[in-house]
Parts: structure tokens; sequence; C-alpha cells
């Protein structure tokens, strides 16, 4: 699969967001989102999307409104993701497992995939399991976030018998520790942590707050949250990603598809490279529409 030349900013064929928000249809979801519906200067309406409470109530909407999620929070300040986007990663997913059966998107609780960071919102493990009936194990090295993520698994019915949770207590690994020796995921997802640091994430977070705002004496928010664990690490998503394949290769017989988003295009020719050298069998590279910015996918397989 090569969509580099996928048109930028659309969403998948399947994703049943490509119409945009039916606000109407999401205030009747979620009453809260009314507060937060403005009239655009274009005369039709929308939200701030620079407002975070706002962004929360409108994930609500869309989580009630198209996939009986009718319990959704998450920890203060976490990250919130972006509904659509997210769908897209998973219907993308759901080809690659396609195209190595028939034709066929596999379904139900045979397939297992395995989350990386799955944080508070849980967002993969819910869509995966709503869309196609997959069955999840989700990670994270922040426990306060497992065990919200745990309490929401209760609160809605029929996710608790398809998503689990583990702890990763070592912060210097992804999959050792969380794979066993019988285990095997046929899919990995990923959302990694993007900056490098505190001051870089702080950087770029101020310089898109005021690219949203008039009022450049306004104090920066981040319209989407992000704790630390979920926002930076050491090395930042090149590093990060690149251990995820490094340690992928010690685990290849029991997983399937490894992917990851990549937010920097500067970062996908090194890892590719890395791929190449360790002669990866498969390796893809798949755009997706993240609102309004470009974002891919790297899938690779051994």
């Amino acid at each position: 699969m090569d969509s580099k030349n996928k048109k930028k900013n659309v969403l998948h064929p399947r994703n049943i967001h490509q119409s945009g928000y039916d606000f109407p249809k999401l205030a009747e979801a979620n009453p809260a989102l009314k507060d937060y519906i403005i009239e655009t200067a274009f005369g039709t309406i929308s939200i701030d999307f620079a407002n975070p409470k706002a962004v929360i109530e409108l994930n609500k909407a869309l989580l009630m409104a198209y996939y009986n999620v009718q319990n959704w929070s998450i920890l203060k300040n976490s990250l919130c993701p972006p509904v659509p986007g997210r769908a897209d990663y998973i219907h993308y997913a759901a080809d690659l497992l396609a195209a190595e059966n028939n034709g066929i998107i596999p379904t139900g609780p045979q397939i297992h995939v395995l989350d990386i960071g799955t944080g508070s919102s849980m967002i993969y493990p819910i869509l995966g399991e709503r869309i196609y009936g997959w069955r999840f194990l989700g990670t994270d090295i922040d426990i306060t976030a497992l065990n919200h993520a745990r309490s929401l698994v209760k609160k809605n019915s029929g996710l608790a018998k398809k998503i689990v949770f583990q702890q990763q207590e070592d912060k210097r690994h992804i999959f050792e520790g969380i794979l066993h020796k019988d285990d095997y995921f046929d899919l990995v997802v990923c959302n990694p942590p993007f900056y490098k640091s505190r001051e870089e994430n702080w950087q770029k977070t101020s310089k898109k707050f005021h690219a949203l705002h008039k009022n450049k004496e306004a104090l920066p928010v981040q319209n989407f949250g992000g704790h630390p664990n979920e926002l930076w690490c050491e090395g930042g998503e090149r590093k990060f990603v690149r251990d995820m394949i490094n340690e992928s290769m010690r685990f290849k017989a029991q997983l399937g598809w490894v992917t990851s988003l990549v937010s920097n295009k500067e970062n996908l020719e090194p890892l590719i490279a890395v791929l190449e050298y360790n002669k990866a069998a498969k390796v893809e590279i798949i755009n997706i529409a993240q609102g309004q910015k470009a974002i891919r996918i790297l899938a690779w397989k051994w």
C-alpha cells in the first residue's frame, strides 16, 4: 500500500466523519456541547477549537452519536484525541490487515491489537472495538491513566470483554515486559510522544495558540491537552519510533503489522532507513488526515 498521493486532509472512504460535523445531531447526543457552539464569520456553526472544554465535549458527542459510547472522559489535562483522525488510523490499519486476507477486513475478537501509550482516553481500543470488533491490550507507563481507562471500560457496555490493560513498568522499553511467551498481536498501533522536551512543547504550543487567537497577550493553552509523558520524551518522536523499530525486531515472531503515527515529515526518511538497514519484509507509508495538518502512519512488518 502506498498512499503518498492521497489528497491532503481527505478522510478514509469508510470514515463516517468525512462529511464534517453535524452539530445539531451532536448537540442532541451530548447537550453539554450546546454551550460551546458558535456562529462563524461565514454564517456556519462550529465550536471554538482553541477551547479545550469545547474540544472535549465535541469528542464526547462524537463517541455518543456514532460509537455507542455513553460514558467517556479523560483525566484532567490529558491528551484529548481528535476522533475523526483517530478513526482514520484504525481504518487504514484495517486495510493493512485486509491486504493479507484476500482483501477482506478481518473483524471480531480473534484480531488482537496492541496499543502503545493508550492514555486515559484509550481512543484506539474504543474505535477499533466499536468499528471492527477487535480485541485490545492497552499499555502505558502511567498507572493513573490506565486506572481511568479501566473505569471507562466498566462504564460502557461491551468493552470489558475485549479491552484489557497492562502497565509498562520500565519506561526504557516498549515491548519488553509486555509481550509474554505465547502472545501474538496482529497489529500494533501507537501515537508516540512528539516533542523532545518541555521547552520545545511550550514553544510549539505558543506558536499554534497565537495563530488561533488575535489577542497576543493571552496565555497559551493546549486545546488538546496532554500530560508530560504523552507529549515529550528524550529524543522526541524520532527516537521513540526508532526504539520501537529496534525492539520490535526482538519480538518479530509475535508481531504482525507494527505501526506508528509520524507527525514530523523530517523524521520519516531516517526511520525508513533503519527499517531498510534491518531488512524489514514490508514497509508502508500511509498519509492520513488529522484536522488541518498532514500526518502519516509508518507501518512495518518483519
